[in-house]
């Protein structure tokens, strides 16, 4: 077993770095930041969701600010568009699709403009001059205006009223007077009954630094073009032209002209880094099944009145793709999406020196793919996360403290609590039990039962194994020590003539399966064969039934228990996120030793999903679910007729693993089993047994001290409680107990912490 050191595993690094291609292909994956589908329709890009829910909460000056960032003249296109965005709008799958144009037209028509005057801004040296009318000349030159170019327009008309009424006749008289308004204020200069001829156009062109036209201008300057391009450069000035047709064309080829306006007058190429122009197809997955089919709010007179464009607005479900978000605590509490907290989490493996601040959210994911499952498109956080701890761990940049404990906890299991016997009066075995290191911590008596059970019905042998997978380390991100526990492993089984393993853990028989040329059954795959042994039974009410993490996508695992559940006579109730959708109970990934407070929302969203008791196949979730109040039992308890009871401590834990080694044995293979007694008193508070769990600081570690104390007579008095405090270092914490000498052997444990500290005496 590799020693466990602070800072690293090893010193020889071997970089498992995730490369930046993978996490780029991996954030692909994530549609959380795609456009909605009414979004991605509008070539203009408005924000239509973003819109809709400012309407929905009665703030349409916020709105139309959306708004006019898309739309200059908001009217104009809101009753001029084709709407693209209502036929892409998802609730047309369920019923009637939300009626935008008419509330965009409802927000040009009530919302309160905002606008600060152009004295205020910065305009740019370089001007634009405009040639001719039509949409296209008055959505461009609002396109530069709004870009701080200082634009004049050269049009035939007499004046700006019938400049703008020129191609707009579809706006009645209250909506030509808002827009006249409106362009009125912007910071644009007009030359009112021009004759645009070329010689007028040569005159006027030196002034200007760039040139724009009308296609209808256009065509008139230059005559003899075999053909007219939306956008076309005239020798070192820049003359852009655009092709006229309907509103919503007009505007989007205005918005495009003023790029490449833009650009040019930078001396930049206008073909490049032009971003996603035009309509496109969204990715974004929107799950409808809680979408309710309404109907439109009807449209009376001239429009929608401010609160009937509220309730049309309401009726929007503002799409997004939350589906991991929703079923997934540890995202939650971090609130970030996989796309973007994997990108952050590839960035901390990549600092060399410095904090690395998503050490955090990096341990605390519980490893368990729940979001590959319930992810449309199968984005894989834990692989994210697994990697990346294993990266720190390989660059030495990883802290020990967040897994220390669970690590030293595995290296005891396969260690003084580790045993590898075959059955009484066999040398090998045809099989061999493990029922992994938490039923021994939880349930030792259930573990007995079983092994009785499968030594009387099974043929050939049934040996004993008790100790750990390797999954803690594995999970750590300690991929050195995971390589020597799966040595360790195969070694002792080679010992019992390479066995069939018959696990008790849905986590163990998956950590099992990755070893060469092992096979593995589950145990209720074996009593599903065997038979239930008598007196076997269910609850006599109903329960939920959690699926372990470990059964992720093993539905022989998920059918087999629920086959037995049936045999023992349990009523299930239905549970939102059950099967391969199941969340993590907070243990898996060590989420609980790493952060508590994610482990504990983890539990908790668990338990949320019913009132009724719960049954499991793996300890660890059973030992969850009964810290937190909630009646829980494995399944194997029910089969053997068993009980754990209340959940251990961390001490009794170990404890219990101590035990059931040392009576197996005594009772089984008749060996004495060392004594474990000291030879003083020692008890514990109430008080000190919560904080020494809650710390996890162990009898061990206490006796520890104690002894030191015992040897050396150094200790502390505290005068306010009359309390003695020893020390004593231990690994790469120094540990502190708080105690009472009641007599010349026996002392009183009333509290205990530690420190990742050294205390060193100095003379002098």
């Amino acid at each position: 077993m590799a020693e466990i050191e602070e800072r690293g595993s090893t010193h020889v690094y071997k970089v498992n770095r995730i490369s930046k291609e993978e996490i780029d292909s991996m954030v692909e994956r994530c549609v959380y930041e795609e456009a909605p589908y009414c979004n991605a329709a509008c070539p203009l890009k408005l924000d239509t969701r973003g819109m809709l829910k400012a309407v929905a909460e009665g703030d349409l000056k916020k709105a139309l600010q959306i708004y006019e960032k898309a739309a200059p003249f908001p009217l104009i296109l809101s009753m001029g568009c084709e709407a693209p965005c209502e036929a892409k709008c998802r609730l047309c799958e369920v019923g009637d699709g939300v009626a935008i144009r008419d509330v965009e037209a409802a927000v040009a028509r009530h919302g309160q403009q905002s606008r600060l005057g152009s004295i205020f801004r910065t305009r740019k040296k370089k001007t634009a001059a405009i040639f001719g009318s039509g949409l296209f000349p008055l959505f461009l030159s609002a396109e530069l205006e709004k870009k701080a170019y200082p634009v004049t327009v050269f049009c035939e008309e007499e004046d700006l009223s019938a400049f703008l009424h020129c191609e707009t006749p579809f706006l009645d008289a209250e909506s030509f007077a808002l827009e006249l308004k409106r362009l009125k204020g912007k910071d644009i200069s007009f030359v009112f009954n021009c004759d645009i001829t070329p010689s007028f156009f040569e005159e006027k062109r030196t002034e200007f630094d760039i040139l724009c036209s009308s296609s209808e201008v256009s065509s008139r300057l230059f005559p003899d073009a075999a053909f007219l391009p939306d956008l076309m450069l005239c020798e070192e000035e820049q003359l852009v032209t655009a092709r006229e047709g309907g509103v919503m064309a007009a505007a989007y080829g205005a918005k495009k002209a003023a790029l490449t306006v833009d650009r040019l007058a930078q001396n930049l190429d206008p073909r490049n880094n032009r971003g996603k122009e035009g309509p496109s197809e969204s990715r974004l997955y929107t799950d409808l099944s809680e979408a309710v089919a309404l109907n439109r709010i009807p449209k009376h007179g001239s429009g929608y009145t401010p609160e009937e464009a509220v309730a049309e607005a309401k009726r929007c479900i503002q799409c997004h793709c939350e589906e991991c978000m929703k079923s997934c605590a540890y995202l939650r509490h971090y609130k970030k999406y996989p796309g973007l907290l994997s990108k952050e989490i590839y960035n901390n493996t990549q600092i060399i020196m410095g904090d690395h601040q998503l050490n955090k959210p990096m341990n605390a994911c519980s490893l368990c793919g729940q979001c590959t499952v319930v992810c449309p498109n199968g984005f894989d956080m834990a692989h994210v996360c697994h990697i990346a701890r294993q990266n720190m761990v390989s660059t030495d940049k990883m802290p020990l403290a967040p897994h220390e404990f669970a690590l030293l906890d595995m290296v005891f299991s396969n260690g003084d609590a580790f045993l590898s016997r075959p059955q009484p009066g066999h040398e090998q075995c045809r099989y061999v039990f493990f029922p992994g290191c938490q039923a021994s911590a939880i349930a030792p008596e259930t573990v007995k039962a079983a092994y009785a059970d499968l030594r009387d019905r099974l043929d050939g042998g049934v040996a004993l194994m008790l100790g750990c997978c390797g999954a803690i380390c594995d999970w750590a991100g300690r991929y050195e020590m995971s390589g020597q526990t799966r040595e360790f492993i195969d070694r002792e089984l080679s010992k019992l003539g390479d066995p069939i393993v018959i696990a008790g853990c849905p986590t163990c028989a998956k950590e099992l399966k990755t070893h060469k040329n092992l096979q593995v059954k589950g145990i209720w795959d074996v009593l599903l064969e065997l038979g239930l042994p008598e007196g076997a039974h269910g609850l006599d009410r109903p329960a939920a039934m959690h699926d372990s993490c470990g059964a992720r996508g093993d539905a022989s695992t998920q059918n087999a228990i629920r086959s037995i559940a049936k045999q023992l006579g349990c009523e299930l109730v239905d549970t939102p996120y059950s099967g391969d959708r199941s969340p993590c109970c907070g243990y898996g990934g060590l989420t609980a030793y790493a952060n508590r407070e994610v482990a504990s929302e983890m539990t908790a969203q668990c338990l949320d999903r019913s009132d009724a008791p719960y049954i499991s196949y793996c300890m660890a979730c059973r030992d969850r679910f009964a810290r937190a109040g909630r009646e829980s039992k494995h399944i194997l308890e029910l089969v053997y007729g068993t009980d754990a009871g209340s959940p251990p401590d961390i001490s009794e834990k170990r404890w219990n693993r101590l035990t059931l080694k040392n009576e197996l044995l005594r009772d089984l293979w008749l060996e004495e089993p060392l004594e474990m007694k000291l030879n003083y008193e020692l008890n514990y508070t109430p008080e000190a047994r919560r904080i020494m769990d809650d710390r996890m600081i162990l009898t061990d570690d206490v006796i520890a001290v104690i002894d030191s104390y015992r040897e050396t007579g150094e200790a502390v008095l505290d005068s306010t409680s009359g309390l003695l405090i020893a020390r004593k270092r231990i690994g790469n914490a120094t540990f502190w107990v708080q105690f009472t000498r009641d007599a010349e052997n026996s002392y009183t444990v009333h509290g205990a912490y530690s420190h990742r500290m050294n205390v060193e005496r100095r003379q002098g």
